[in-house]
């Protein structure tokens, strides 16, 4: 209990701090939400969206899930893509892995997680296909955060492969769907040159080649 009551009092100082700063703020806020931005990140702790990229509370829509993935069959985030580009109306959607992803981690290791396996299985069949490129990295590290930029990559795709964003193309509804990886050793995101604003164009961001 003293913890929540820690956490009650740092939301205390940071509302009058707020206040202090900008009083009509929270009237503001509580009158409408208007973000430009919907932000698919991992779950981890570490990877703060608002903060990450400068925004304050209320110009972001956010939805996060170990190691930023975008299934088909998951209603809970295609929920989300429905309700930021049918009724919110954002501009972008910004699919944001980090480096040093348990997530990813795990599908490279082939580490047990327990009922998150599930989830990975993706990203490890991910690297399955993309092994020998992958493999030929000096480190793990190195191995790790070509993974985390490739899953970003796949899930860019997926995310202009989903009805909603479809539909929001062919009606010319103003929709960018962007892939940026953050460094949790620096703080910097880096964009992963993957952007797509129109249908045509995204077979091109998918990172598995016929080669491959």
């Amino acid at each position: 209990m003293d913890e929540l009551k820690q956490l009650l009092e740092n939301n205390r100082r940071w509302a009058e701090e707020i206040q202090a700063q900008q009083p009509d703020f929270f009237s503001r806020l509580a009158g409408q939400q208007t973000p430009r931005y919907l932000w698919i990140g991992c779950s981890d702790s570490r990877v703060p969206a608002n903060q990450v990229i400068g925004l304050m509370p209320g110009e972001v829509f956010v939805h996060r899930n170990v190691a930023n993935l975008v299934h088909h069959s998951d209603l809970n985030v295609l929920s989300v893509i429905q309700f930021a580009v049918d009724v919110l109306k954002v501009e972008h959607i910004i699919v944001c892995g980090h480096y040093g992803c348990g997530g990813v981690h795990a599908a490279l290791t082939d580490q047990h997680v327990g009922l998150a396996d599930n989830w990975i299985r993706s990203i490890r069949e991910l690297y399955q296909v993309l092994r020998k490129q992958i493999d030929a990295l000096p480190t793990e590290s190195d191995r790790g955060d070509m993974l985390c930029e490739l899953n970003v990559k796949a899930q860019v795709y997926h995310v202009s492969q989903t009805t909603v964003v479809k539909d929001a193309w062919a009606r010319g509804q103003k929709l960018a769907v962007h892939g940026i990886v953050y460094g949790l050793k620096d703080g910097r995101a880096h964009d992963l040159g993957v952007s797509l604003d129109n249908a045509d164009d995204a077979d091109a961001v998918w990172p598995i080649t016929p080669a491959d």
